[in-house]
């Protein structure tokens, strides 16, 4: 007998050896279910086979969050649709809420963080309550393209500084943080060149600020600090905050930023935002 075989084509030869075409879709699957993302992605070009494991809905489940369905609906909202269709395959919904994502208004948004999926927000300064914001001898407000919001206010001067916020909106479980994103100095554009004035910054080394944090459940924090690093943002801790597993109900927040002692003015400070970040466990 000859050693060679033939093949279902009636090539004569040596039996073929198995590529990697050969693998069954639902094992690259598996195997795709615990990379990140965009690396998924990344390897969805590899062939035709890897990009439809990639596709494949228990992928993209076992990466949303627990409430993916109470955010596309929250997304929905402002595109004039009561529901997102039930149509859309899981990694459609991922890639969706990556997208910057409104809410309520243009003040205020969220997103999944493309790599990890954990839910991140920003909320504008217009959605916080600012004592003085509409008199200008106090505040003024500046465009620029170094914010989320394309505007930011600008404090002066002043005796009392005080920024108060409030959030209702439902949270996957996890840890997360909320920071104010601050900047001492009027950054501004000249000539193509980004120029920062200092002139009117003052008052911030004398007291510190005040940040508080409370939620609907009872988690409170509190802390102060001095503001410092001029020409800079920087994203100030206010405080964390837990969700527990397996509940998904709506919380509530509320944050604050203050020195209100009136012994001395201070000014020259930049209020871009809110942010509400998850934190690594």
């Amino acid at each position: 007998m000859g050693a060679n075989l033939s093949d279902c084509s009636g090539r004569i030869g040596p039996p073929l050896k198995p590529g990697l075409e050969d693998v069954p879709e639902n094992c690259v699957a598996l195997v795709l279910m615990h990379l990140d993302p965009p690396e998924i992605c990344k390897l969805a070009g590899v062939n035709r086979l890897f990009r439809g494991a990639a596709s494949a809905d228990f992928i993209w489940e076992y990466k949303l969050p627990s409430n993916y369905q109470f955010l596309m609906d929250k997304a929905s909202e402002l595109d004039g649709k009561e529901k997102a269709p039930a149509s859309l395959r899981k990694k459609d919904i991922y890639c969706r809420l990556c997208r910057r994502n409104p809410i309520n208004s243009v003040s205020k948004e969220f997103w999944l963080e493309k790599k990890t999926g954990g839910l991140s927000m920003a909320i504008s300064w217009k959605a916080l309550t600012i004592t003085g914001i509409d008199d200008r001898r106090y505040w003024n407000h500046i465009q620029t393209e170094e914010s989320r919001f394309q505007t930011i206010a600008y404090l002066q001067q002043t005796w009392w500084f005080e920024v108060n916020g409030e959030l209702e909106f439902q949270f996957p479980e996890g840890r997360y943080g909320v920071f104010f994103r601050l900047h001492l100095g009027k950054p501004l554009r000249r000539l193509g060149r980004r120029v920062c004035y200092t002139d009117q910054v003052h008052g911030w080394d004398i007291k510190p600020v005040r940040f508080q944090l409370t939620t609907s459940d009872n988690q409170h924090t509190e802390s102060q600090c001095f503001l410092g690093g001029p020409g800079n943002w920087v994203n100030y801790h206010v405080g964390d905050f837990a969700i527990e597993s397996g509940r998904n109900t709506v919380m509530k927040l509320k944050f604050s930023l203050t020195q209100i002692d009136c012994t001395h003015t201070k000014g020259g400070l930049c209020l871009d935002s809110v942010l509400i970040q998850p934190l690594l466990l």
